[in-house]
């Protein structure tokens, strides 16, 4: 059976391959065949959420393997739940706090399986009686040991858990995932202040009061990681924000084309380029009310522009 080690660079081959069905089979073969799911390798490998990412798949084989492996291993983490909860109560002191924190992984491997292709996760209910955030849940963010890049994970997880009822391994694999699309900015010139740039927006896009239904959004997979990194900014407002910004684009945008239409054509002008006299002009006032107007030309033949007062 394999360790961590081994499933780790499995995982890792995985993900590497994820665009290469005949190599995704063969490790999700080798991963049912060789791995004893326990609650410690699922956390330190992250084996789950990365075989989860495949169950919608559009290969058949590929879908049908990664639903059995699931049910399989959600079976193998709740005998081992049920069985931790029977030891606890067996023991004088009654202290069943250990039956109750054995299978965080399992509880969000098993509530991910079980929603249906059309809603999946909203079926997915966890409830916690305290405030929520990666601690309080007790799930392990350091991915990378990469001290920016694990806070990163941390933060976002925080802000997409409160007042969530999704499960942790759900928000976890989301954090992730955004987390990646950001750091694929470190292929660019100041990759790390784009980085840190891009972390602020949309942090602060998540956690803003105005803006919740970003936040459901993005847990209910309606907004994608990849959207939501290289989308432009204004896109992650509230949605009144937004309509407002067009109004007001609309109304500069009639006001510019206002200006161009109070233009008149005369023959008083005459064009130093083209010596055309066919001009049309407009004329503001630029300066102090005691001033001239300004007169603003434009030759309708070869485009030439001056001013003059």
């Amino acid at each position: 059976m394999l360790g961590s080690k081994e499933v780790l660079t499995l995982v890792k081959n995985l993900e590497k391959n994820k665009s290469n069905d005949t190599v995704v089979v063969e490790i999700l073969k080798q991963l049912e065949t060789s791995v004893v799911p326990t609650e410690k390798l699922l956390r330190e490998t992250k084996v789950g959420v990365e075989v989860n990412k495949f169950k919608k798949s559009s290969n058949a084989e590929i879908a049908k393997l990664v639903k059995r492996m699931i049910s399989s291993w959600k079976d193998a983490i709740n005998k081992n739940k049920q069985k931790a909860r029977v030891q606890a109560k067996d023991k004088d002191n009654g202290d069943s706090a250990t039956s109750t924190s054995t299978a965080t992984v399992a509880d969000s491997m098993h509530k991910e399986s079980d929603a249906t292709e059309d809603s999946p996760r909203k079926e997915s209910k966890f409830h916690s009686s305290k405030p929520r955030s990666a601690k309080n849940d007790g799930v392990v963010t350091t991915i990378y040991s990469d001290k920016l890049r694990d806070s990163v994970i941390r933060a976002l997880y925080d802000a997409l858990a409160k007042e969530s009822e999704h499960p942790p391994n759900h928000i976890l694999s989301i954090a992730i995932e955004i987390e990646k699309e950001m750091n694929k900015l470190n292929n660019h010139i100041n990759a790390n202040k784009q980085y840190k740039e891009k972390y602020r927006i949309i942090y602060s896009n998540i956690i803003s009061k105005n803006n919740k239904e970003l936040k459901f959004k993005i847990t209910n997979s309606e907004v994608s990681p990849e959207f939501l990194v290289t989308c432009d900014p204004k896109k992650l407002m509230p949605e009144h924000l937004q309509k407002e910004l067009e109004e007001i684009h609309r109304k500069n945008l009639f006001n510019a084309q206002g200006a161009t239409i109070e233009r008149s054509v005369t023959d008083r002008f005459q064009c130093g380029k083209c010596k055309e006299r066919k001009v049309s002009y407009y004329q503001l006032q630029t300066r102090s009310a005691d001033e001239p107007l300004t007169t603003f030309c434009t030759c309708e033949a070869c485009g030439n522009r001056w001013k003059f007062s």
